[in-house]
């Protein structure tokens, strides 16, 4: 087991992003990179819900406000968290620029909003895909010693690897899609609310000449919204115990109209979700309650 620094307070966002920025500039902090996984675990002890932001988290994505948290409210109290070890100089690549691909949160029992909870983040299973290279970031929220909500974010460097000049996989085909369950409408004034609920305001979320610096027509949903928003679909009927897996598909170019689906998939909260493309069919999300 490598170092464990314990932090005295949150990562304050804005130092983190300066550091993103000039970690995406070679010549100003960035460059050459070990391949190798941080062996830093960082620690966040006592971390207390503001209750006004997790209202503001709920407006935003259309989930309903309780004593107990949303599934993937925890996500904004260890995103700074991550987002410090993935500027620490021993990361394998640059924040800025990196694409977050897949996202699995294990939920082990109900969150009270006024529970203290202990933070822990680290990096783990560094390795290539066709199109660069993947790390997961795992993080673990405590009450006490009891261990109540784990995530694991893996992200993705585009960049060359062994692999890239393998076979690439066949687009799927254009489908008309099925009716949907309902329909979202994100437009730059939802996901800019989301930025600042969350304290994800990467440029490709919030700024028009920041998402065409990294190739993208105009500004996208942040994923972790759309993992959130899509959950409006079956709130309430979610097991109390439940592993949320998803993985993201073509990003939701903003303003975007996107269609909701939620299917069944056995007993006691059990469920397939998708937000898909309102003509092409293709999916934004896909995701899976077990």
């Amino acid at each position: 087991m490598g170092d464990v620094i314990t932090l005295d307070a949150p990562p304050r966002i804005r130092d983190v992003y300066a550091r993103a920025a000039l970690d995406s500039v070679p010549i100003l902090g960035g460059g050459k990179r070990t391949r190798s996984v941080p062996s830093t675990t960082l620690k966040l002890a006592g971390v207390r819900v503001d209750p006004d932001n997790l209202a503001a988290y709920c407006r935003v994505t259309g989930l309903r406000l309780t004593d107990a948290l949303p599934l993937t409210y925890p996500f904004t109290l260890v995103f700074p968290t991550v987002m410090s070890l993935m500027v620490s100089k021993d990361f394998p690549f640059a924040a800025m620029g990196s694409v977050h691909a897949e996202n699995v949160i294990e939920s082990l029992r109900p969150v009270s909003v006024l529970e203290p909870l202990d933070v822990t983040v680290h990096a783990e299973n560094l390795r290539e895909h066709r199109k660069g290279l993947l790390i997961d970031l795992i993080s673990d929220v405590a009450v006490g010693r009891e261990t109540v909500w784990r995530q694991t974010s893996t992200f993705l460097s585009l960049q060359k690897t062994s692999l890239s000049g393998g076979p690439r996989e066949a687009p799927p085909a254009d489908e008309v899609p099925p009716p949907p369950l309902t329909t979202l409408r994100p437009d730059q004034k939802v996901i800019s609310k989301y930025a600042a609920v969350s304290g994800d305001r990467n440029p490709i979320h919030v700024s028009s000449l920041g998402a065409k610096a990294f190739g993208f027509p105009r500004t996208i949903a942040h994923g972790m919204w759309s993992a959130a928003a899509v959950l409006g679909a079956v709130d309430g009927r979610i097991a109390e115990s439940t592993t949320y897996t998803v993985k993201f598909g073509k990003p939701i170019v903003l303003p975007a109209k996107v269609n909701v689906y939620a299917d069944r998939a056995g007993e006691h909260g059990q469920w397939d979700l998708a937000l898909k493309h309102p003509k092409k069919g293709y999916p934004f999300l896909t995701g899976t309650l077990r």
